[in-house]
């Protein structure tokens, strides 16, 4: 019993990753991801994560197989489907964490129901398309103590870093105004709904593109590229960019919210989209007597 009780303590101080060989990963230390939306901005996501080294793909959901095909292709291992909802109950034990990069008005149901089975999440920016939906994931996320992220890349660059430095340092003297500006959005806007009756493709299954949003004819100028233009689907440029720019400047000020939000434009509004020129629409807040932002 004496040597017994040597021998298997012995094999307890080994790391894990000598037993196995050079370049050996023990299983625990590998996070098993399902992937939602993975024909856009998920590949990206998806392939960001694999590189890190400490991640799998073991499932890839999309609504249209031949946008997703070059993901699908990329994981030939990993289980397809077209519904998140059956990923989820299929393979509720296989997987660790999600990745959402869905259109955005199927990020808030597709990140909650994951997160509410245990499931650290990580998803695309905008976090949601409404603000009651940002608020309602943020508190799954604390009764069920996972691990959330936005994937807002503009937060990872060197150059605004830098600039917060350069604020909290007080190297360019007090700020008292910012002015936030950008060329987009480069795509139409200010549209009526689409109304004309179009093909469903058969890869393409519009009902669940659909999910939570009224339902609209299949239309070319909504899937796959069209639908941030869209209020059903989308919050527009300012969901879309704005998320990047308006974000630095609550960072530099160390501020949570704006005190008010006051917005103006010069052009004529629709139920279905945003206005059609970024340069007609402003949106003014005031923070704090630190600074004073113009966006």
């Amino acid at each position: 019993m004496k040597g017994a009780a040597l021998t298997a303590s012995a094999f307890t101080v080994v790391p894990r990753h000598v037993l196995g060989g050079k370049g050996y990963r023990a299983p625990s230390d590998i996070l098993n991801i399902v992937g939602v939306g993975v024909g856009g901005m998920g590949r990206s996501n998806l392939h960001n994560m694999v590189k890190a080294g400490k991640a799998q793909i073991v499932g890839l959901c999309d609504v249209d197989w031949k946008y997703s095909e070059k993901t699908f292709n990329d994981y030939p291992e990993a289980k397809k489907y077209w519904d998140f909802r059956l990923m989820y109950e299929e393979m509720k034990d296989d997987f660790d964490a999600v990745m959402v990069a869905t259109p955005d008005h199927t990020h808030a149901v597709a990140a909650a129901l994951a997160m509410k089975m245990g499931k650290h999440a990580y998803v695309q920016k905008p976090l949601t398309r409404t603000v009651w939906e940002s608020r309602r994931l943020r508190e799954i996320a604390n009764e069920m103590g996972v691990v959330t992220q936005m994937g807002n890349q503009g937060n990872s660059g060197e150059g605004i870093r830098q600039v917060c430095e350069w604020i909290w340092d007080g190297a360019i003297g007090e700020v008292r105004e910012v002015h936030a500006w950008t060329n987009r959005p480069i795509w139409p806007q200010g549209l009526e709904r689409p109304t004309e009756k179009v093909k469903v493709p058969k890869t393409l299954n519009w009902e669940l593109f659909l999910g939570t949003a009224p339902f609209r004819p299949y239309n070319k100028r909504i899937h796959p590229k069209g639908f941030r233009q869209f209020l059903d689907y989308a919050n527009g440029h300012l969901g879309d960019w704005g998320i990047h720019w308006l974000d630095q400047i609550l960072w530099w000020t160390e501020e949570k919210y704006p005190k008010k939000i006051c917005g103006a434009t010069g052009l004529p509004l629709t139920r279905w989209s945003a206005p059609s020129d970024p340069a007609a629409s402003i949106c003014r807040a005031a923070r704090s007597k630190r600074i004073r932002a113009r966006f």
